[in-house]
């Protein structure tokens, strides 16, 4: 009879290496607070709007052909000289035509939802009236006339979203290179647009750079915390950042504006 010898295992086989371990798709919690400073600022640009057309039907226009919200609210240098410092923001609720409005709230409100979730309503709220104060101010000094309307503050959320995305590129990735890309090409577009007559184009220059300011010195840094496969962000922008982002935009077009009214 043959006999079959025993079988014994290889004694290399147990020293191969272990396979790598799959990739995991990592998730970040991103900031899902209700736009509620967005959607207010909106209704409250409506209301405005619709007391402009009320006072042109009930009262008539001005003596400078505009109705009387806008008389006593817009962007008129001569006033501001007089003493008149609240037109250097009350134009960011006033518009031209029906157009003008539309427009502006289209823009306000797909790029004020997205912030105000990173920026908090607080620093948003103040972003949006800090970028039509500056947008004014410019517009006080260079431009000659009046002017109405909220793309001054609008012009400073389009820059605080680049200033944003560039700063938190690392997180965001492909998408941050996407969002700066497509900010700088509305900047470009609505720049050269502002070439045409009728268009405060200081007033947008002003707007984009008190947006990029306050964005660079007190926009969220956000970083991401807590243990795979999810995680969440934590804010490591210091309150007294914020602080210095508004006080120096105070500073800079505030003094701006009280060296042309002294």
């Amino acid at each position: 009879m043959t006999q079959t010898p025993a079988s014994f295992p290889d004694p290399g086989l147990d020293s191969q290496p272990e396979p790598y371990p799959t990739r995991q798709p990592v998730y970040v919690r991103m900031p899902s607070l209700l736009p509620i400073v967005t959607y207010s600022l909106i209704g409250l640009t409506v209301f405005v709007y619709l007391l402009q057309i009320l006072g042109t039907v009930l009262i008539g226009d001005s003596v400078y052909g505009i109705d009387f919200v806008t008389y006593w609210g817009a962007r008129i240098s001569e006033a501001i000289d007089a003493g008149q410092v609240w037109r250097l923001i009350t134009p960011v609720f006033l518009h031209g035509s029906l157009m003008h409005i539309f427009f502006n709230m289209y823009a306000l409100l797909s790029v004020g939802t997205l912030l105000e979730r990173h920026f908090g309503h607080g620093r948003f709220l103040s972003m949006y009236f800090l970028g039509a104060f500056s947008g004014n101010v410019l517009s006080y000094l260079f431009t000659s006339g009046y002017s109405v309307g909220a793309s001054t503050a609008v012009f400073g959320l389009i820059a605080a979203e680049a200033v944003f995305f560039y700063q938190n590129r690392e997180l965001f990735g492909a998408h941050a290179r996407s969002a700066i890309s497509n900010a700088v090409f509305i900047i470009v577009i609505n720049l050269f647009l502002g070439l045409a007559p009728n268009i405060d184009t200081w007033g947008h220059i002003g707007g984009l750079l008190g947006g990029a300011i306050f964005a660079w010195f007190a926009g969220p840094k956000w970083m991401a915390i807590g243990l795979p496969p999810e995680l969440s962000l934590r804010d490591e922008r210091e309150p007294h950042e914020t602080l210095t982002g508004a006080l120096l935009i105070l500073l800079i077009f505030g003094g701006l504006a009280a060296w042309r009214i002294l």
